[in-house]
Parts: structure tokens; C-alpha cells; sequence
């Protein structure tokens, strides 16, 4: 029996995608008796809960998926299977509330919108049966009468308040309890301080607000905007989450976005939305800096301001909003920004809050429109700045580094004009000098985000690599040696050498990579520091011998992949980074013999390729982080919001799809990992070469893959326009090949994609590699285009006058190349199938058109020879003038020498030769043999 929990998983999975759910639970058992893992636990009993679901054993699949989610708390695949079986076993109001909590985590999913709304029907029609319409004034009081009497049974008020929250989703019950003293009672369910009645009154409130701008209005002053963002305040995830959604939905209506519908008179009432906006927007300034604020709470006011605030679209003018934002918050923010965890006075933060804070500078400075703007931004935060740095405060002082730091973070470009500031950049390097540890850490922090530009980096390379050396070797605090050994390797890196990981290491990058390893396994150390070991292992992976163990050890990789989970930016770029090095799936150049003979003769250093960056040790670490989950790991970082998952990040992610996607055998696991689901947003969005390596790596699944598993649904036509920009003759052959045998597969599914295969406008580049002097090219564009032909527009455009397709198609029946033949003359006998036309035109498009035909006719290759009958038989079926044409040929004596052999082989093809002859008999032009 296996020993290895990870392997039985994997096992587990490949019995569940072949339908062995009984063997899947089995293994699922066995990992989950062996895991040590929490982490890994909640992955076995969720995927048992799945095997159990489809064995119908619902009771165990919610027991499972419960235990799943006592882990985390906010697994939503958890979540999800145990609404689907708490359904099933009728306790529907369970069900409603853990697809409640699902809806919240990912709102835009749609499969998770539609369940909320089939169980609040069912919800519904289950309370009209038992006999107290939910959207009668006698229902809605009811309610709350139960969630208001503190003598109510538990399991009564749970039905109450998901049934109060079903109603407020549909209109005629939102109406009716707004018109019914409803929002007076809800407040009052907020006022009992109940966490469960706390939500379900916010999710009813939620339900009222949308799509509906009066009735969100008048919701937002009667509760009033400081009451909402107070509630937002609370040290309570799921309750700051529920009020932050209530905030964006009310803010949605004011801004005429969401559900579009009409009520009636609320058409020909005016409402000034402008004025509430910006009370939103002024308190949730004010939360910024508040510490009365939790840090979940300053976390949601900044993603709304992040989601809100900047313009959606660059073409709309109007940054009216971002303006008010800088003249009124920006000092708000910068504050945050100079938070510092470690210090008496900070505010309540988050791991995300700090990070969140420099996506929102990045994004407002993005939203200016000219240099003015720029500049009165710049100002602010100068001005900010200064008023910071005391020579007599050196608190003070550490505030003004740790904002220039937040700020590197966000809007680089004014990060390093601040950076410019007089005495900035020296005084970063006299605090690193300093006897107080919270002194090196900030400045350790600062020089390693200024040290990304080359002019900076040089400055400090010169200034303080030597100081980062002497705090590595003397300090015994963790968080600043990590800091100080990140900073070495990052200066190395950014200065065009690798200055300071060679000068430090000293030959022992193995022992710093093992330290690093270390600290991102220790989740007793907070996660910031955790963050800077994953960044400090992606320079070192970088040293062939540092990857190649570091794939080795599993509790690292799987620290790495759980870290990736979390949405901070700077660890994305790092995993992605490390996954990049590890699969050596960054550009190398390539080096001309001649130019290396040359450097050797001027005694000049020539890299050399390390043995473990040659082939067969690449393809071992790609199977080992495949083993190890690392497609699950990627699939989650895309998910990411995209302020923190840069184009940068996503080039790097597709980078690594694309070299695990090398190895055939491998796709079909990262498919079932959700990697071709996760590909199409790299291929759409992101740098050029980005989604060119997204692209490359979704052909290459689509050339082997069955299109509705690896893309079910409408997925699958979301992937032809990447298929279909490879077909560019600027991408390489390889790249032309595989797409095309992409296209060739999904042109073989159905009509709806040979329709999109059109539109996207791809025929004129497959009938260009139809030409192609490189075979598997023209071999490969050949079978797209006999797949192609059975859609009627392609056919049409055969038909259609002043074009040389039809000819085309017929030389290449003629090709040496069998394959080639094949495809050509499949093409052929389909499109002259289709339309008659097409007989008669074949014989003007080349005088070559009767020797080619008949060529096909006595092939040694039977599929070959039976398409070159079916042509014949086509032209023959067409028209009587050209079946007379074809009988004056030597065709008759083929079709007769064909007609009479006795191979039960070839009986197919026998079969459509006397086909042929008794088309021929039937319009006059041959008698039976009988009668000759």
C-alpha cells in the first residue's frame, strides 16, 4: 500500500475522473488517515465529498464536506458540495445559507446565483404549502415576530431569516417589505447584535437595494451612511464582507449599473445620485484612518474605493471621481500606506490591507488624464512626506520611508520620483546602520523595493550591500535577516549581475535556499516574513541545483502553493517567478559557436548550461510539481483580481502552463486541475507575450483533447480566437501547427464551432498554410479545411466566383504526401457532395483535374482511393453532360476494373464503383454487361 498521502490523492482523482467512485473513496480514506497536513486534509475531504455526492450518500457528503470547512472556513468548493447535499436531503434553508455564503465570496458566479434562486423558490413554495404566503403582510410579520422573540427555537428563526432573505431577492417581496414597516424591523434584527440575524438582515437589505434606485436610496438615508460603514467596521469577516456587498449594490444603482428594470413612476422621479456618491466615498475615506475600524473593515472600504472610484473605461472623460478622491483622501490613504504592524500605534490592519492600499494609489494615478494632474498628486505626497521626516523623531521619520516603500509598491514611476527627495535615499541607508530592529526592518523593506531601478540599485549596491551583510550575519531577528538576505539577492538581480547573491553566498545559494525554505514552512511566523522567504526563493531558484531541490521537498512546495492563495501581489510574482525558474520556462539565448570560440580566445567568461538545466531533469521537475498540484495552485492565482494579478504575473503564470503542458500525457491531469479553464483569461488579457504562451499551451490541449471535457459548454468557443491568432505568420512553426490542429478538432465537433471558426475570420490563414512548402503544415491546414467544408458559408465561398480555393483543393489532391491526399480529397468529395456546382467548376479550375481523378481512383491507400470514387461518383450523380464527359475517359475502364475485383476488404470501395456504372446505365450511357 502506498504511504504517501499526495500520491493517493492523485490516485483518488484519476479514479474519480474515470467514474470509480468507490476506489476514489478508498484512496480519499487512506491519504486522510496518513495527512498530518490540515491544509491537505481539507482537500481529501472535500474531494470524498464529491465521490459521495455522486454515490447519492448525501448524509456523508455534508458530514465530510462540514469537516472540510471547520478547516477553512471559506472553502467554497466545501461550501458548495455541502449546500448541494444538505439540498438533497431537504434542509433547504441550510442549503440557502451556504450558497448564500458562496454567492459572497465569488458574486459574478453564475452557477452559484442560479442555485440561490431555485432554492428560494423552493423555499418559497415549501412556506406557501404550509400555509403563510411569504409575500403577504401576515408572512413578513410573521417573520419577524420569530426573529424577534428571543424565545424562538433556533431551527424556527433560521428558516425565518433565510426565507426573509429569499424575499428580498424577488421584487413583488422586496416590495412588500419595504412597504411594510420592513426596513424599521430589519434595523431592529441589526440592533440585537445576533451575528446570524446581523447577516440575515443585511442580505435582505441587499436583496431590496438591487437593481432598484429609489428603493436603494431611500434604504441609504433612512439607515443612514455612517451606521453602514460602522457596521462595515466590525472585527467580523462574513458580517464587513455582507455590509461591503450591501455598500457596492446600493452604489451600483447610484451609478445606473446592475439590474436594469423599471418600476413604474420611479422612471419620472429625478433622483441626484451625486451627492450620495460622494458621502459614500467621504466616509469611506474616513474609515482609512479610523481605529475604531477593524482591519477587515479598512480592507473592504479600500476595495470598494479600488472598485468604485477609477474610471472602467480610459475613453469616458469624466475622472471626476478619482479627483475628489486626491483632494480629499489621498493623504487618507498615504497614511495607511505608512502603517507600521510593528509599532504601538498602528492601526487595526489586515496581511492585505497595506498592499490593497498601493493598488488603489496605482489605480487613481493610472485615472489622470494630464501632467497637471500628475503633478498635484506628486505634490500631495511630497508635501505628506516631509511633514514627516524629523531628524528629532526618528518614529516620525520610519513613517516617511515605510509610505515611499507603500508607494514603489503602487505607482512605481512616483515612487522613484520620492525616491529623488533630498536625503530619502541616504537616509534609508542610515537606518538599515541602526541598533533598533524595527529601524532595519522598515529600511531593509525600502531599499529592497527602490533597488528594482538600475540607477537606484547602483546607489545602494555601492552604499549598502555591505550593511545588509553585517545585519544577515549579526541579527537574530528572523523578520529583518530574511529582509536583509531578499535585499542581497534582489541587488544582484536588479543591478545586471548577480553581484549580491555571488558576493554573499559565496557558493552556498543551497543553504540560503534551505533557510528560505524553512521560514515559508513556519506558520508560526506571521505572513509577512513568509512573503519575504517565497520572494527570496524566487531569485534563488535560479541556481539549477537550488530548484531541483527544492521541487524534492514537498511541505515547501505546498507552503508556496498555499501562500499563492493569497492575494497579494508581491507573492504572486514571486511563486510565478520561482514556478518560471524551476521549469526553465524563461527566453535564453542562444548561443553562436562562433561568437563563444571568440570570447574563449579574448579570455572572456562564457556561460556555461548547468547538467540540471538540461532536458531530462526540466521534464523530472515538471512531473514532480505536477504531482504536487501546482496546476490547482496556478488556476487559484488566476483568479485573482486583476489589480493584483499584473500582466507581468500572468505572462510568468503562462509561462509555466505552457512548459507543463509539453508532455501529452500531462494534459489530460491539467485539465481535470481546471488548467484549460484557466488559461483562456491568460490568452485574452496580459502582455503579447503573455497570451501568445496562454495560447500556445490551450492548443496544445486542444489538438489531443476531447473539446467538450477540457472546455465544456459555452467555454469551448471562448477558445478559438487564441487558436486563431497563432495562425499569424509572426508566430513560430510549431505554434502554426499545433493551433491548427486545434482547429482541425474542434472543427470536427459541430457546426456552431466551424461558425466560430469563420467568424473569427481563420480561413484565409489556413488556406494560406494550405500552400505551405513545410508538410505538416500544409497537411495540417489541409485536415482543418476538410472539416471546414461541411459548414454551407465555407461552401459558398467554394461556389463563389473570382477564387482559386476549388483549384487549390484539387492540386492537392494530386501531392505526393498521402496524408495530404487524403485530407484534400476528403475536402473534395464533400464539398462536391454539397453542391453540384462545384462539379462542373472542378473540371474548368485545371486541365489536370482528370488525371489527378483518376490517380485517386487506382491508389494504393484505400481511404485515398475510396475519397477519389466518391468524387467521381458526385461528378457522375451532377449532371448527365458531365457523366457523359467522365464515360470517354479511361474513368470508365477504372470503374469497371474496380467493379469487378472480390476483396471483402475493399468491399466499400467495390460497392461505390458499381455506384458509379449504374448511375451511368440509368442515364443511357453504358448497357449492362448482358445486353452489350
Amino acid at each position: 500500500q502506498m504511504e504517501d498521502p499526495i500520491q493517493l490523492k492523485e490516485e483518488g482523482n484519476k479514479y474519480f475522473q474515470a467514474s470509480d467512485y468507490e476506489k476514489a473513496v478508498q484512496s480519499y480514506t487512506q491519504a486522510i488517515k496518513l495527512s498530518k497536513d490540515k491544509a491537505l486534509q481539507a482537500v481529501l475531504y472535500r474531494n470524498r465529498a464529491a465521490c459521495f455526492l455522486k454515490k447519492e450518500e448525501y448524509a456523508k457528503a455534508a458530514s465530510d464536506a462540514s469537516r472540510a470547512i471547520d478547516i477553512n472556513a471559506t472553502d467554497i468548493k466545501a461550501l458548495y458540495r455541502r449546500s448541494q447535499a444538505l439540498e438533497k436531503l431537504g434542509k433547504l434553508d441550510q442549503a440557502f445559507k451556504d450558497a448564500q455564503k458562496c454567492a459572497t465570496i465569488e458574486p459574478r458566479n453564475k452557477n452559484f446565483q442560479e442555485t440561490l434562486r431555485r432554492l428560494g423558490a423552493d423555499i418559497q413554495e415549501k412556506v406557501n404549502a404550509g400555509g403563510a404566503v411569504p409575500g403577504s403582510q401576515t408572512g413578513v410579520q410573521k417573520m419577524f415576530e420569530i426573529l424577534l422573540d428571543e424565545n424562538s427555537e433556533k431551527e424556527k428563526r433560521e428558516k425565518a431569516a433565510n426565507n426573509l432573505i429569499v424575499l428580498g431577492r424577488e421584487e413583488a417581496g422586496a416590495e412588500r417589505i419595504f412597504q411594510n414597516n420592513g426596513v424599521s424591523l430589519l434595523l431592529q434584527l441589526i440592533e440585537t447584535k445576533d451575528a446570524e440575524l446581523i447577516l440575515a438582515a443585511v442580505r435582505t437589505f441587499s436583496g431590496m437595494c438591487t437593481g432598484h434606485k429609489a428603493r436603494a436610496t431611500a434604504i441609504l438615508h433612512y439607515l443612514g451612511i455612517d451606521n453602514i460603514c460602522m457596521w462595515m467596521s466590525v472585527n467580523n469577516e462574513e458580517i464587513s464582507l455582507a455590509v461591503c456587498n450591501l455598500l457596492q449594490t446600493i452604489t451600483d444603482c447610484l451609478l445606473g449599473q446592475g439590474k436594469e428594470e423599471h418600476h413604474g413612476k420611479e422612471e419620472a422621479v429625478v433622483l441626484d445620485t451625486k451627492k450620495d456618491l460622494r458621502m459614500i466615498t467621504t466616509c469611506l475615506l474616513d474609515m482609512l484612518v479610523s481605529k475604531k475600524v477593524s482591519g477587515q473593515g479598512r480592507d473592504q472600504a479600500l476595495n470598494l474605493l479600488n472598485k468604485n472610484i477609477p474610471r472602467k473605461d480610459l475613453k469616458d472623460h469624466d475622472n471626476s471621481r478619482t479627483i475628489f478622491v486626491i483632494d480629499n483622501g489621498l493623504k487618507k490613504i498615504l497614511k495607511v500606506v505608512g502603517q507600521i504592524p510593528e509599532m504601538p500605534d498602528c492601526l487595526p490592519l489586515t496581511e492585505n490591507t497595506q498592499l490593497t492600499a498601493s493598488v488603489l494609489l496605482n489605480k487613481l494615478y493610472d485615472d489622470l488624464r494630464c501632467d497637471p494632474e500628475r503633478d498635484n498628486y506628486r505634490v500631495i505626497c511630497e508635501e505628506y512626506i516631509k511633514s514627516k521626516i524629523d531628524p528629532q523623531d526618528m518614529d516620525k521619520t520610519l513613517h516617511a520611508i515605510q509610505i515611499v516603500s507603500g508607494v514603489l509598491q503602487g505607482p512605481f514611476d512616483l515612487g522613484n520620483k520620492l525616491l529623488g527627495m533630498k536625503g530619502v535615499m541616504e537616509m534609508m541607508v542610515a537606518l538599515c546602520g541602526s541598533e533598533r530592529e524595527i529601524d532595519q526592518l522598515v529600511a531593509v523593506e525600502a531599499l529592497i523595493h527602490a533597488s528594482t531601478k538600475l540607477s537606484r540599485a547602483t546607489f545602494i549596491i555601492s552604499n549598502g550591500v555591505t550593511l545588509l551583510k553585517e545585519i544577515y550575519k549579526k541579527t537574530k531577528n528572523e523578520k529583518i535577516k530574511i529582509r536583509a538576505l531578499v535585499g542581497l539577492c534582489k541587488l544582484g538581480s536588479a543591478g545586471g549581475t548577480d553581484y549580491g547573491l555571488r558576493q554573499f553566498a559565496e557558493g552556498s545559494t543551497e543553504k540560503l535556499a534551505k533557510q528560505c525554505r524553512k521560514w515559508m514552512c513556519n506558520t508560526s511566523i506571521d505572513a509577512r516574513t513568509r512573503k519575504w522567504a517565497v520572494e527570496g526563493l524566487a531569485y534563488l531558484t535560479l541556481d539549477a541545483d537550488v530548484k531541483d531541490d527544492f521541487v524534492e521537498d514537498e511541505p515547501a512546495l505546498q507552503a508556496m502553493f498555499e501562500l499563492a492563495k493569497t492575494s497579494d501581489k508581491t507573492i504572486l510574482y514571486s511563486v510565478a517567478s520561482a514556478l518560471v525558474n524551476c521549469t526553465n520556462s524563461y527566453d535564453t539565448k542562444e548561443l553562436v559557436p562562433e561568437l563563444v570560440q571568440l570570447a574563449k580566445f579574448s579570455k572572456q567568461h562564457v556561460p556555461e548550461e548547468h547538467p540540471k538545466d538540461k532536458k531530462d531533469f526540466v521534464v523530472k521537475r515538471v512531473k514532480r510539481l505536477l504531482k504536487a498540484g501546482v496546476v490547482s495552485a496556478l488556476a487559484c492565482m488566476v483568479k485573482v483580481d486583476s489589480a493584483i494579478l499584473t500582466d507581468q504575473s500572468k505572462e510568468l503564470i503562462a509561462r509555466v502552463f505552457l512548459a507543463l503542458c509539453e508532455d501529452p500525457k500531462d494534459r489530460g491531469t491539467i485539465v481535470a486541475q481546471g488548467g484549460g479553464k484557466a488559461l483562456i483569461p491568460l490568452a485574452v488579457e496580459g502582455t503579447e507575450v503573455g497570451k501568445i504562451k496562454a495560447s500556445h499551451a490551450l492548443a496544445k490541449i486542444a489538438a489531443i483533447s476531447n473539446p467538450d471535457m477540457a472546455f465544456p459548454g459555452e467555454r469551448v468557443y471562448e477558445v478559438v480566437r487564441p487558436l486563431v491568432s497563432l495562425l499569424n505568420t509572426e508566430r513560430d512553426g510549431l505554434q502554426n501547427y499545433e493551433a491548427l490542429l486545434g482547429l482541425t478538432n474542434f472543427s470536427g465537433r459541430s457546426d456552431k464551432l466551424r461558425m466560430k471558426i469563420v467568424k473569427e475570420r481563420a480561413l484565409p490563414d489556413i488556406e494560406n498554410y494550405m500552400f505551405e512548402n513545410h508538410d505538416q503544415l500544409r497537411q495540417a491546414a489541409t485536415e482543418c479545411m476538410c472539416n471546414l467544408v461541411v459548414n454551407k458559408e465555407v461552401q459558398e465561398r467554394f461556389v463563389a466566383d473570382g477564387n482559386d480555393r476549388l483549384k487549390l483543393v484539387v492540386l492537392l489532391c494530386g501531392e505526393e504526401d498521402e496524408k495530404v491526399q487524403v485530407a484534400a480529397a476528403g475536402a473534395l468529395a464533400m464539398l462536391t457532395a454539397a453542391q453540384k456546382k462545384l462539379c462542373s467548376k472542378m473540371t474548368e479550375v485545371t486541365t489536370q483535374w482528370l488525371e489527378i481523378l483518376q490517380r485517386l481512383c487506382l491508389h494504393d491507400n484505400m481511404e485515398v482511393q475510396h475519397r477519389g470514387l466518391v468524387i467521381a461518383f458526385n461528378l457522375i450523380s451532377a449532371d448527365k453532360e458531365l457523366a457523359k464527359k467522365l464515360v470517354e475517359t479511361e474513368l470508365l475502364e477504372i470503374l469497371t476494373y474496380i467493379s469487378k475485383q472480390d476483396d471483402p476488404k475493399k468491399q466499400h470501395i467495390i460497392n461505390v464503383a458499381r455506384d458509379c456504372l449504374t448511375r451511368c446505365m440509368d442515364y443511357g450511357l453504358i448497357k449492362p454487361l448482358s445486353q452489350a
